[in-house]
C-alpha cells in the first residue's frame, strides 16, 4: 500500500471525528443556552496544613497513618 494513501486515510479519519465534535459541542452549548441542562461544580477538599493547626500537626487520614516512614530505598 501506498504510504500517501495511508496518511490521507489517516487525515480523512481525523477530519471527520473533528467535525463530529464540532456538532456535539454545537448542540451541548445550545442546550445549556436553553437550560436543557443544568451544570454544577464537584466540591473540592481541602488538606489542612500544620500552620493552621492548634496542634501543629497536619490531619493525617486514618488509613495513612500506619505506613512505615521509609519504603525501599537506601
Amino acid at each position: 500500500m501506498n504510504k500517501n494513501i495511508i496518511i490521507v486515510v489517516v487525515l480523512g479519519v481525523l477530519i471527520l471525528i473533528s467535525i463530529v465534535q464540532a456538532v456535539q459541542l454545537t448542540g451541548l452549548k445550545s442546550k445549556l443556552a436553553t437550560g436543557g441542562t443544568k451544570v454544577s461544580t464537584a466540591s473540592q477538599n481541602t488538606v489542612a496544613t500544620s500552620a493552621g493547626n492548634i496542634g501543629g500537626q497536619a490531619a493525617v487520614p486514618k488509613s495513612l497513618q500506619n505506613l512505615p516512614n521509609m519504603v525501599g530505598g537506601c
